[in-house]
């Protein structure tokens, strides 16, 4: 279990005040429009968005691993090399659809945190596409299995991720349900299910 301040004796209980603990927040970012001001595709602002969601739960909120960390027989970007590819990430181009998706992928190879890349790297690829396309993802019309095969096969080819956002792409920046129902379906994605956003408040 990681080690976290909020002083849960098991991994069912961390999980479970995480999520209630980081949906919050993930309310707060949209209510508060706290992603205004921000650089879209920046590390800085990845960084802000971790630091958001789980300042209250981990001491290692928005900072970068120190760690080699795997999903599977999948290892992402080893420490050695972490701090170069991020900032190469960074200054990937970003105005068109295709540049976004490829940068969103190189991002999730990085994998800059010890804990919840996914989650937080979601809200910021929908950050790049409201700020460069006036568009965001509708993440509830995008099938889990479907999502995790993509971006498991994405590092070879981008295809498979490409088509189902593209097909999730809805111009309902500012819908305040659209973003909600994102959050939920960005973290049943990763097995998180005791809240419904709604509920939270």
């Amino acid at each position: 279990m990681l080690e976290n301040k909020i002083n849960a004796k098991s991994s069912a209980e961390l999980a479970r005040e995480e999520e209630r603990i980081s949906k919050q927040k993930a309310v707060m970012l949209f209510e508060e429009d706290m992603l205004a001001e921000k650089k879209s595709g920046s590390l800085e602002t990845l960084m802000f968005i971790h630091k958001t969601l789980f300042e209250d739960i981990y001491y290692f909120a928005g900072q970068i691993r120190t760690v080699n960390i795997a999903k599977g027989s999948f290892r992402f970007a080893p420490v050695m090399y972490l701090e170069q590819s991020l900032k190469t990430v960074e200054q990937m181009p970003q105005k068109t659809f295709d540049e976004i998706v490829e940068k969103y992928v190189e991002m999730n190879i990085c994998h800059p945190f010890r804990e919840g890349n996914g989650r937080a790297t979601r809200i910021w690829l929908d950050h790049i596409f409201k700020t460069e396309l006036k568009k965001v993802v509708d993440w509830s019309l995008i099938d889990k299995e479907d999502y995790l095969l993509a971006m498991e096969r994405s590092p070879i080819r981008s295809t498979e991720i490409s088509v189902l956002l593209k097909n999730a792409l809805t111009d309902k920046i500012q819908d305040r349900e659209v973003f909600m129902k994102g959050i939920d379906t960005s973290y049943y994605y990763e097995g998180y299910t005791a809240f419904d956003i709604k509920d939270l408040r």
